[in-house]
């Protein structure tokens, strides 16, 4: 009769539940050179689950020959592996920008510490190095912390995930207090110098549409025609145009940033103005003859049909504002203007948040909490015309 076999297998695992209620799952990563011995590891999690979950990631690992020991692995080696094998169905945008905070802070300060002897303090100490200060004024501000902390605290969370580490150093540091700044936004002047000053400019089109829809810059820029439905007044906005962030990078239609479909019930006005894009375009389209290339089927397009250059876009809209003398305002301010005339013009936090796009109706009463001034006195008059309201019934 063969002889059972109790030894598990390279990547094999088993779960057991601790005398502390917790739960541990045992792994085999190879076996000793000089005694044959197996070399075993542990993970532990408050569940059964989730240290199955755990253990599951790990097997693969060593199943596919990708497993290094935590003593050997630096902070430096684990970031790299990180950023190049799990951030599958990241936007590339957003792997661009994970990898330009690992090689530019996370790398040169922590890259060579191992793995395993990363602590807390070391990350707390480069965070307060960083952070801009009256004796570091070229410093992160304390967003650009928060956002450095949620890239490594993420690498650290798959690190625990895989068995790498048994809890993240990142949970126990403490972030700066990020100040908000309220939101800029035109007010009635500003809108209508605005409106004079883009009268036959070339993108004129683009940013009537884009600040009486609050379209971010790149989903007017990737707006297509066949999410354009002028018999209902719709638009769909449901991509956006992005270049990679890289040298060279190329330019192409990704989802909207919330990855959220939303439609648009625009004013009359503004498909006009589409009305009147179209008809450009289509003069446009027949001097340019065989020149002319709209695979994307865009709306705002070049002499020949292709994608606008945003950089261009925004360059051209920074010396219009500045020669009317709002030099502070920017590209992204439009979208804020159409939310802010939305309230203004009574409409509910609710019906904003669907048309801009926000993922909550929290989260746009957060950005929009503030009042302008017209708003302020529109609540004063309000007020007012009550409290006369009360008087005459005394008399």
């Amino acid at each position: 009769m063969p002889r059972k076999q109790t030894r598990n297998a390279q990547g094999g695992g088993t779960i057991r539940q601790r005398k502390d209620g917790t739960w541990e799952a045992r792994y085999t990563v190879g076996r000793d050179p000089g005694t044959g011995k197996q070399i075993q590891k542990s993970v532990y999690g408050k569940t059964q689950k989730e240290v199955r979950q755990r253990l599951q990631q790990i097997t693969t690992v060593i199943d596919d020959g990708s497993y290094v020991a935590p003593s050997k692995l630096t902070v430096g080696q684990w970031l790299d592996l990180w950023h190049r094998d799990y951030l599958g169905g990241v936007k590339q945008a957003t792997v661009a920008h994970y990898g330009s905070h690992i090689e530019t802070h996370l790398k040169p300060a922590l890259g060579a510490i191992r793995l395993t002897d990363l602590r807390p303090h070391q990350i707390q100490a480069l965070y307060n190095r960083l952070l801009k200060s009256p004796d570091t004024p070229d410093g992160l501000s304390a967003k650009s912390i928060k956002n450095l902390h949620g890239v490594l605290h993420r690498a650290l969370k798959q690190a625990v995930m895989v068995g790498y580490l048994r809890s993240n150093p990142a949970d126990a540091c403490i972030l700066p207090r990020a100040e908000k700044k309220e939101v800029s936004f035109l007010e009635e002047d500003g809108i209508k110098a605005l409106l004079k000053a883009i009268e036959g400019h070339r993108y004129e089109r683009v940013y009537r549409v884009d600040l009486f829809t609050g379209l971010r810059q790149g989903e007017i820029l990737g707006l297509t025609w066949d999410c354009v439905d002028f018999d209902g007044g719709v638009l769909t906005i449901n991509k956006q145009l992005q270049k990679e962030h890289k040298k060279g990078g190329q330019y192409s239609l990704v989802s909207c940033k919330t990855d959220r479909v939303r439609r648009i019930q625009a004013a009359p006005f503004v498909m006009d103005v589409l009305r009147q894009q179209r008809r450009k375009q289509n003069e446009d389209r027949l001097l340019a003859g065989g020149a002319w290339e709209n695979d994307w089927n865009l709306v705002f397009t070049n002499e020949l049909g292709g994608h606008l250059c945003a950089p261009t876009v925004y360059n051209h809209f920074k010396r219009i504002v500045k020669e009317i003398g709002l030099p502070e305002v920017r590209f992204h301010d439009m979208r804020h203007t159409f939310a802010v005339l939305s309230l203004q013009n009574g409409d509910d936090i609710k019906t904003v948040q669907a048309n801009v796009g926000h993922a909550t109706a929290a989260f746009t009463l957060d950005v929009y909490g503030h009042v302008s001034q017209k708003m302020q006195k529109d609540s004063a008059d309000r007020m007012q015309h009550y409290f006369d309201g009360l008087q005459a019934g005394q008399k």
